[in-house]
């Protein structure tokens, strides 16, 4: 089983704690992970991007001249696309991008990035984060204990919302909770911050 130090809020280490390698110790499988987070992406797209076609722009109901005798090209309305103002031909319409990956796969995913996290020691284990009013200083100063220094996810065992709003004003440095946490947000941070409390939830999840 893989083993981990266990710190307390002033980074000073307490202990040791092994981890379930069912979770924690599985093979890196990038290709897995890739699959899910392009997947995360594409259902985060809103898809509202639009154009108007020839039948939705203003005006053009009037042909600009008569079909023969002119020399020139026939034309049918000035809102065509090859007419400047005219409309775009083909162009995105609001559209939904999301689309399934089996859930077996997303668990997976979500188990090769702690893990690949756990490989490049870049996981601390907190032993208990306990705020008792929002205050920012007092994450940043957590961080700073830890030497935490690069982007950082701290995953809570429940979502906290006075850890949560302490910690959003922090550059680069975000919350989830165990029944929220994703392959993306892992893998998006360099450091994966976790409380003792989520790593046991987690380990009751996906073991």
């Amino acid at each position: 089983m893989p083993t981990v130090g266990l710190f307390n809020t002033d980074g000073k280490k307490v202990g040791d704690i092994e981890l379930n390698e069912n979770v924690f110790g599985v093979e890196v499988r990038g290709d897995i992970m890739h699959e899910v987070v392009v997947n995360y992406l594409a259902n985060q797209r809103q898809g509202t991007q639009s154009t108007k076609t020839r039948t939705e722009v203003r005006g053009g109901g009037i042909k600009p001249w008569r079909q023969k005798g002119t020399g020139r090209a026939r034309q049918g309305s000035i809102r065509a696309p090859q007419w400047v103002g005219g409309g775009v031909a083909l162009g995105p319409k609001p559209r939904d991008y999301g689309y399934a990956v089996n859930k077996k796969v997303r668990r997976l995913a979500l188990k090769s990035a702690l893990s690949s996290k756990v490989v490049d020691e870049d996981i601390i284990v907190l032993d208990s984060l306990q705020l008792t009013e929002i205050k920012t200083k007092q994450i940043a100063q957590i961080l700073k204990n830890l030497g935490v220094t690069e982007k950082a996810l701290i995953v809570l065992p429940e979502n906290d919302k006075v850890v949560v709003n302490s910690a959003r004003n922090i550059e680069g440095v975000d919350t989830t909770f165990v029944g929220a946490i994703n392959t993306y947000e892992v893998l998006n941070h360099t450091k994966c911050i976790i409380l003792k409390d989520a790593v046991a939830k987690l380990e009751e999840v996906y073991a």
